[in-house]
């Protein structure tokens, strides 16, 4: 995978400093390890077999630690209070860095020990992430480490068992570093929908276009007033190329006239290939056809931990989008193993909240796909025979797992269909939790109850659940619902939680939990009741073109970015952080929101389900949007300002 090599490049700092004053360190003055991703343990686990040749091209990102983050946390509160004067006033990113990032005297220091090496520096705007470009011998000598080739699970990548070091004074105002192990496992959350291997013809939705989506969400009272996304922009991050000319196509056999010569491709670090092109496609596709008129900007960045952190920070810094979505993960629960064999920083999780924690203070509203394997969101990495402890545990996704960012979970639509194979009916007659359970019986009778495939089909839902990295934010707190769960057990976890045996029947239980409660609200993502997706062959626009129905939480997110384009342009304001504000609406009586509370197999996610009485389940978070009536609130909350 190509690498960007960049030019010294000092961006954002004050004028009056020059690179001729930057101090210049000695490799002998190293004495103070750094986080980052592999460590001595790693060494039971890695197939080490040589040096890396230290001519290699590296890339890394040196992450800053976030400054004054209590005094942020507050700014961005009072950014979504309508009582506040801070109400929708937003920083630039330069304004970002000189209030909540290191300063400009850290930061060259940083940038001078590393040019002592030869190594060059970018540094993005907000001060806090570094992006270094040397030889694998240049960051040998400058970390004190040695740079091997490497294969873990089959994957080959380079690596160094060594923490690296640096002078304190260096190392005490950094984070971490990402890139010295360039090892990564993210995944999109799309799923195309499974042939049902019969002649069975379902009654209800199928191959859905955006303006099924309009209709069943009540977004047409936005067009009706003229809101067409004008003078927004979206943005995408994506770890996977696609072409351009296959959303245009799309929006034109939709009959959706947009606005020409709007996509605009970012390669950041080189860009990507194209494993994942599907996702992107659907990402652009989706966001763009609610907001016919709006910019679009996709960040396409390595799969790869640098990669996704420059995904992010290119675009947040290059602060054009008002909204931003994501639609790649890793759970929790593969991040946490990662951690523990030393193959990923502790660090991991809070460098992504950092930005969007600077995201937030800026105004951009985000959003991302909280998974589509249900409560069981580790099994999609490790499978259920993997022998793991707690490969099997109800887990969550990241990045939607932050505080600072809407997670965006799934629903089913009403539908129905007749198996001529099984003779079974096969009947959902209400929007529910997106859960496959009520396919079980169906897949039973086709002889599908195979443990090493439930993965594929009895494991799969909306994201949801509870977060093991962060609090319960102050915006959910006091919401009936949050933090106390009333879930449909269908499986029992095998003593370390590595496995699952399926129960006779389903039970329903309750307990509470803490942590960042996931999702945030929800819509449609089940495969079954998906959306139709139009791409042509990889690198060859235009070759065996055609439509595929998907679904899953990636359109979720998408479409909520190009949802907030449309609002923000229906009142031409910027709404900025969505999460505080629409839990304070959905507790008022005229909620935008549908709960989605009832309780059993009819309505969860793999475990959770819905009681009624409350505003907020772990399987559909605040419930389903009236998107007109969302557009409502926002407006008269900057009317009560």
């Amino acid at each position: 995978m190509t690498k960007l090599t960049r030019s010294l490049a000092i961006i954002g700092l004050a004028s009056a400093m020059s690179l001729t004053a930057i101090p210049t360190f000695a490799a002998a003055d190293t004495n103070q390890s750094i986080p980052q991703g592999v460590g001595s343990g790693v060494l039971n686990n890695t197939n080490y077999f040589g040096d890396l040749d230290p001519n290699t091209p590296v890339t890394i990102d040196i992450v800053m630690k976030l400054q004054n983050k209590n005094a942020l946390a507050q700014f961005i509160n009072q950014t979504t209070d309508p009582n506040s004067r801070n109400f929708r006033h937003y920083l630039s990113p330069t304004d970002f860095a000189r209030q909540y990032a290191p300063s400009d005297a850290q930061v060259l220091a940083i940038v001078g020990y590393l040019k002592a090496f030869g190594i060059q520096s970018t540094v993005y705007p907000d001060h806090l992430i570094v992006t270094a470009s040397g030889t694998a011998g240049q960051f040998n000598k400058a970390f004190s480490i040695v740079l091997k080739n490497a294969t873990y699970h089959g994957k080959r990548f380079h690596a160094t068992p060594q923490a690296p070091k640096a002078p304190s004074n260096i190392a005490n105002d950094i984070l971490c570093i990402l890139g010295l192990s360039n090892y990564s496992d993210f995944h999109s959350n799309a799923i195309k929908r499974m042939d049902n291997g019969d002649t069975s013809t379902p009654t209800g939705p199928l191959n859905l276009t955006p303006q099924d989506l309009v209709s069943h969400y009540h977004v047409q009272p936005l067009y009706d007033k003229g809101a067409t996304g004008a003078g927004q922009t979206i943005g995408i991050v994506t770890l996977a190329d696609f072409n351009e000319q296959d959303a245009y196509d799309f929006w034109n056999q939709m009959g959706i006239h947009v606005k020409p010569s709007r996509i605009t491709k970012v390669n950041v670090d080189g860009g990507s290939d194209w494993n994942g092109y599907d996702e992107t496609s659907l990402d652009v596709e989706q966001s763009g056809a609610l907001a016919p008129q709006a910019n679009i900007r996709v960040y396409v960045a390595p799969n790869s931990d640098t990669g996704f952190v420059d995904g992010f920070a290119k675009a947040i810094n290059d602060n054009q989008a008002q909204q931003i979505s994501v639609s790649w993960g890793e759970s929790e629960t593969a991040i946490s193993y990662l951690v523990q064999q030393q193959l990923e920083t502790p660090e991991y999780a809070e460098v992504f909240n950092q930005l969007y924690m600077q995201a937030a203070a800026q105004g951009i509203s985000m959003f991302a796909a909280a998974g589509d394997e249900g409560a069981y969101d580790a099994v999609r990495e490790f499978g259920l025979s993997s022998g793991i402890p707690g490969a099997a545990s109800l887990s969550v996704d990241n990045p939607a797992d932050s505080p600072y960012i809407t997670a965006a979970g799934g629903t089913t639509l009403p539908f129905h269909f007749h198996s001529s194979s099984t003779g079974l009916d096969v009947r959902n007659d209400a929007e529910r939790a997106w859960g496959w359970d009520y396919l079980w019986q169906y897949f039973d009778a086709r002889g599908l109850n195979d443990p090493n495939d439930w993965v594929n089909r009895y494991l799969v839902g909306g994201g949801g659940g509870f977060s093991q990295f962060f609090a319960t934010p102050d915006y959910q707190r006091g919401v009936p619902g949050v933090n106390r769960y009333t879930g449909v057990k269908q499986f029992t976890p095998t003593a370390d939680g590595s496995s699952l045996t399926r129960d006779a029947q389903p039970t329903i239980v309750t307990g509470t939990g803490q942590g960042r409660n996931l999702p945030d609200l929800s819509m449609n993502a089940d495969p079954y009741t998906g959306y139709l997706v139009y791409f042509s062959d990889p690198g060859a626009p235009g070759t065996n073109a055609g439509f595929a129905t998907y679904g899953g939480t990636s359109f979720v997110a998408p479409q909520l970015c190009g949802l907030s384009a449309l609002i923000n342009s229906s009142d031409q304001t910027r709404v900025g952080f969505w999460n505080p504000q629409i839990y304070r609406f959905a507790l008022q009586k005229t909620s935008p929101f549908t709960p989605l509370n009832t309780t059993g197999p009819t309505n969860d996610n793999g475990f959770y389900t819905g009681k009624p009485g409350t505003v907020y389940n772990q399987a559909t978070g605040l419930g389903i949007p009236d998107i007109a009536k969302l557009a409502d609130a926002f407006a008269a909350s900057r009317n009560h300002h």
